[in-house]
Parts: C-alpha cells; sequence; structure tokens
C-alpha cells in the first residue's frame, strides 16, 4: 500500500541531498587524516553546512566517529532524510500498513536509491517510530519488541494488536484539534 506522502519517508528530498552530504563527510574525514582538527574549525564548518543543507540540529549525529557505527552511507542518509512530521487524520489503514511495514521485512521498490534505504528506514533510523511517536500517543517502542508477560512467558504483539493499541490510544493532532474548539 501506498501511504501518503506526508507520511513516507521524503526519499525524493534525500536522494537529492545525499551525494553532497556524504561528499563532506567523507571529505572531512580525509582532511582529519591529514591534518587533524584539533581546534574542531573543520568540524564546526561541516556541522554548519549539513544544518543550513537540511536544516538540521547536527548534534544528534556522530560526525566524528562514523565508522565505529552505521558508516558514512547510512550517516549520510539520516542526515539528508528529512524528519517525520505531525499529520492530520491518519486513518486506521494507514496506521496498520506502518504497522506492517515495522514488523515485515519487504522491501517495496527492487532497485534505485529507496531500495538501497528503505530497509534503514524501517529498522535503522527509527523514521517510522519517530512517526508513530509525534502522531500516536500510546506509542511505545515495546509494542514493536519481544515482551515477557507477568508469568515470565515471552511474547510479541501481533500487527492486529498493536494497530488497535496504537489506534485506541488516540492521535495527537485530534487531542489538539480538540482542545482548540473548545478555546
Amino acid at each position: 500500500m501506498e501511504l501518503r506522502k506526508e507520511i513516507e519517508p521524503d526519499f525524493t528530498t534525500a536522494e537529492k541531498l545525499y551525494p553532497e552530504v556524504l561528499r563532506l563527510i567523507l571529505e572531512y574525514t580525509d582532511y582529519c587524516d591529514e591534518h587533524g582538527d584539533e581546534d574542531h574549525s573543520a568540524y564546526q564548518k561541516l556541522e554548519n553546512t549539513l544544518h543550513e543543507m537540511t536544516g538540521k540540529e547536527m548534534s544528534g549525529f556522530n560526525l566524528w566517529e562514523w565508522w565505529e557505527e552505521d558508516g558514512a552511507e547510512n550517516l549520510a542518509f539520516d542526515i539528508a532524510l528529512p524528519e517525520p512530521i505531525i499529520v492530520e487524520g491518519i486513518t486506521k489503514t494507514e496506521l496498520s500498513e506502518i504497522v506492517r511495514r515495522l514488523k515485515t521485512f519487504k522491501i517495496p521498490d527492487k532497485e534505485g536509491f529507496k531500495s538501497l534505504f528503505y530497509s534503514h528506514v524501517c529498522f535503522g533510523n527509527g523514521y517510522f517510530h519517530q512517526f508513530l511517536k509525534l502522531n500516536f500517543r500510546t506509542y511505545h517502542v515495546k509494542l514493536f519488541q519481544r515482551n515477557k508477560d507477568k508469568n515470565g512467558n515471552y511474547f510479541e504483539y501481533s500487527h492486529e494488536e498493536t494497530t488497535e493499541k496504537l489506534w485506541n490510544g488516540g492521535k495527537y493532532q485530534s487531542d489538539f484539534k480538540s482542545l482548540i474548539t473548545s478555546i
């Protein structure tokens, strides 16, 4: 199922920014290998440039030691991909599709930029988890993990159970709309 544009990760913007972001990260690493960056001036310049390109706060990204994490490619993608937003009128069908994507491993496109990073969006950088946290007040990562019941038995919430728990807990935007209309 195709989700609305404002729900789907913005791969178009990410694909446009990605090559330049990756180039800047790798150039910074090469510069540090050759000259060092004791005063952090090159780091600050990189951070400012990436912030200007993306509008993102760079303090959450490890631009220094990316090789110890997911690598330069995933870091560049995470920086280039716009953050999820609050979306009005999310349907239960749309929510169910997001839950399905997080609980299964199925790449929608077999080739191209999206196929390179799709699994990273679902399982790496947490895009859809961030989206659910923004849009559903009962979101908790435990809905997508293995849990232990009071008897010590392990279980996982099914796709349907996860969807119901999120849906029945209410959406932030509808709560906000109710608050505004009551004022």
